[in-house]
């Protein structure tokens, strides 16, 4: 992967915002970099390496970010994060996954998992930064609640409980039709949403419910010169020590 040297903009706009029953907070930053070209143009030109994320279930493609692009991003908001996340002075970030994400699978060829909200981890400083890349009507994000539980996040205390009233469900009422989440349904509630903006940079708790809310006629593409092209960057606070083999 080429290097990408990005220049963020210092005019762009900074919202927290404090969501759900939990307030969790989640920042967005509209036009958070000066010109998405040059990450756009890496993304087509590495077009031979997409592929599945054997580390997720995400119902598309993924390759590698460029290290210059992640370190960027990361260094900007990295005393933001620390504030709005009220991480531990004797933490440090890693950062544990980065690739950039084109949504390229029908309906019709879902895993059950996958017909719902997901989190993306239960620890309790993993974050998720996801960059709106290309413009377009593409699908905004979708915050979710579990019903039954309450549950708006899922942590290690609370997991058990989780699994247990989702495989309930599922005994009763049997398997959902194969398709992609797109409001609330008789097990979660659509309670928030992120909408899609080009270039509006999001950061938020990987223990959060959430998926994209994907229109199949509009979301389902493999092209990164036109479809919803994300650059996602998952990252951790751990120990210090943890953090030299970054």
């Amino acid at each position: 992967m080429q290097d990408v040297h990005i220049t963020v903009n210092q005019n762009a706009a900074l919202n927290i915002l404090h969501i759900g029953h939990a307030r969790t907070p989640i920042i967005v930053i509209d036009d958070f970099v000066a010109d998405t070209t040059p990450l756009i143009r890496c993304a087509g030109e590495a077009v031979a390496s997409y592929g599945p994320d054997d580390t997720s279930m995400y119902p598309g493609i993924r390759t590698k970010l460029p290290q210059t692009y992640v370190r960027s991003v990361l260094n900007a908001l990295f005393r933001l994060l620390f504030q709005v996340y009220q991480v531990p002075a004797d933490l440090g970030l890693k950062p544990v996954n980065a690739v950039f994400s084109l949504i390229a699978t029908a309906e019709e060829e879902l895993e059950l998992k996958q017909c719902a909200p997901h989190f993306d981890s239960t620890r309790p400083y993993y974050l998720a930064v996801l960059h709106y890349l290309n413009d377009g009507p593409f699908c905004d994000t979708g915050l979710f609640r579990h019903r039954e539980t309450g549950f708006e996040r899922i942590t290690e205390g609370n997991l058990e409980r989780y699994i247990r009233s989702r495989e309930e469900h599922l005994q009763r009422v049997g398997a959902p039709e194969k398709a992609y989440i797109k409001d609330s349904n008789e097990q979660f509630e659509l309670y928030d949403r992120i909408a899609y903006r080009a270039n509006r940079l999001v950061v938020y708790p990987g223990n959060l419910l959430h998926s994209g809310l994907v229109d199949p006629q509009v979301d389902i593409d493999p092209d990164p010169a036109t479809g919803r092209l994300t650059a996602n960057i998952f990252a951790d606070f751990v120990p210090l020590d943890e953090t030299l083999s970054r």
